[in-house]
């Protein structure tokens, strides 16, 4: 499924969500992940795979922090991927919220934060005339990254 990459570092790439949504318990249950990054104009696109984790408390609170406003009461207000009766009852509910909070900083749910993939496999795509595509893949052991080649 589509997800914001939110960060990045030596040790992973960062993304956020509800801990109770659907993405969190298929996470739960199969903590391995792949991403997919296509730039179709420039005939590109890199895929990650790794292992799946959360991030800590402190970044999940700091990316929070970053957010705007209604951002912040909207993850509140939000039983992502939970059916919904009507729009109304979300509208609603993210009134409350902002009644709840008005006048001072809206707190990160604890049902809310990060994940990071840790990379097993690196692969960049470059597209080619005649579908020759070119495939160099870069994995992770434990004396560092190999690089190889893959039939297109």
């Amino acid at each position: 499924r589509m997800v914001l990459l939110k960060g990045r570092s030596p040790e992973g790439f960062v993304f956020y969500t509800n801990r109770e949504s659907r993405k969190a318990g298929d996470l739960a249950a199969n903590p391995h992940a792949a991403l997919l990054f296509h730039w179709k104009s420039q005939r590109q696109q890199i895929r990650i795979e790794g292992a799946i984790s959360r991030v800590t408390d402190a970044e999940s609170d700091a990316y929070f922090a970053s957010r705007g406003r209604d951002s912040q009461l909207g993850a509140w207000a939000s039983d992502q991927s939970r059916p919904l009766a009507d729009r109304a009852i979300f509208e609603a509910r993210f009134a409350e919220f902002q009644a709840k909070f008005e006048g001072q900083d809206v707190p990160r749910p604890p049902h809310w934060g990060g994940y990071r993939v840790t990379p097993d496999t690196i692969e960049f795509w470059q597209d080619r005339a005649h579908r020759l595509h070119e495939r160099r893949v870069f994995t992770r052991t434990a004396e560092g990254w190999t690089e190889g080649l893959l039939y297109p």
